[in-house]
């Protein structure tokens, strides 16, 4: 198996089954978790990289994408009402807005397997933006009245009567954060999303969340990868609550150059196994916690199989430990 990029694998995600050809195989049920109700592989997908910058120019590529990963094992699919490209400068015009989760209703639709086993989650509170020199860019919007409009359109968008998992995106500073979170919870009371997450927080704002939504909150969903070893400890506050912790970005991410010196120790570890060391990482970030999830991205199905056998990959306690700094 050739190594993949880390700059275009960031995404991929199988987490029950090491695949060949188009065979899928069972793997340990270390490797499987429950979220949102569904117990399923902890190696999801991720969607951005299908929607934004760098998307593949076919869509269609971009569903076969997607049924790669669920023709493999996949039982999470993560996207976001924000994932889409403008088509002029702003905010763009609204039929660019939910590319991203078009994408996953209509791979969904036209997929044979078992649909109902499919956790999808979406977020709000995030727009994208382009100015007038041709460069993309987020903008927060995480108003309540806002995020409840997005959390019903997104429902329209993926042909669902519930969101499976709804996530608020960041922590809009113009908004105070209890109010964002009574946003979700008025969301979740009124049926329109059956559990609820939070991404790109702090220990801070975990713990308000926790005393808002008890126990609506089910995850967390943080950067982490060898390029961001999550130095405010949000991991372990996800332990010490029960809360699933969500790796975004786990091979390091396509959008902003990184070091990639921070890979030296993978690849190392890699060679040893003959394999990628995109595989090494994301077996090491599922040894890190069993409520762990981590969400790599593909944009082409070629791209997918390297990265899901990370899940029938095992590492031994002296490797992890080198991965850690440890040893």
């Amino acid at each position: 198996m050739t190594e993949v990029s880390a700059t275009v694998a960031d995404d991929v995600s199988n987490n029950a089954t090491e695949t060949t050809g188009a065979q899928a195989m069972p793997v340990a049920p270390r490797n499987t978790g429950t979220l949102a109700g569904f117990t399923i592989p902890r190696l999801g997908m991720g969607t951005m990289a299908l929607a934004i910058e760098g998307r593949p120019e076919s869509r269609d590529q971009a569903i076969e994408t997607i049924h790669a990963a669920l023709d493999a094992g996949v039982r999470y699919l993560d996207t976001a009402w924000s994932y889409y490209l403008p088509s002029k400068p702003g905010t763009g015009e609204p039929e660019d807005m939910g590319y991203g989760e078009y994408l996953v209703r209509d791979a969904l639709n036209s997929w044979d397997g078992p649909k109902d086993d499919v956790l999808v989650a979406t977020k709000t509170g995030w727009l994208r933006t382009l100015d007038n020199h041709g460069h993309y860019g987020w903008q927060a919007d995480a108003r309540p009245k806002t995020m409840i409009a997005n959390a019903k359109e997104s429902c329209q968008r993926l042909g669902v009567d519930a969101l499976d998992l709804f996530y608020s995106h960041c922590n809009d500073p113009q908004v105070p954060y209890e109010d964002q979170m009574g946003a979700l919870k008025e969301l979740v009371d009124a049926g329109v999303a059956k559990a609820v997450g939070i991404s790109r927080v702090g220990n801070e704002e975990i713990a308000l969340a926790r005393e808002i939504l008890g126990d609506r909150l089910v995850a967390v969903q943080n950067q982490f990868s060898p390029v961001y070893r999550d130095p405010d400890g949000t991991m372990d506050t996800c332990e010490r609550l029960g809360l699933a912790f969500v790796c975004w970005s786990p091979l390091g991410g396509f959008l902003d150059p990184f070091n990639e010196h921070c890979f030296d120790r993978f690849r190392e570890v890699a060679a040893h196994h003959g394999c990628s060391h995109q595989r090494v990482t994301l077996a090491w970030e599922l040894a890190r916690y069993p409520r762990l999830f981590t969400i790599p991205s593909a944009r082409n199905p070629q791209e997918i199989g390297d990265s899901f056998q990370a899940a029938a990959l095992d590492l031994g306690t002296e490797e992890i430990d080198y991965l850690n700094g440890v040893a």
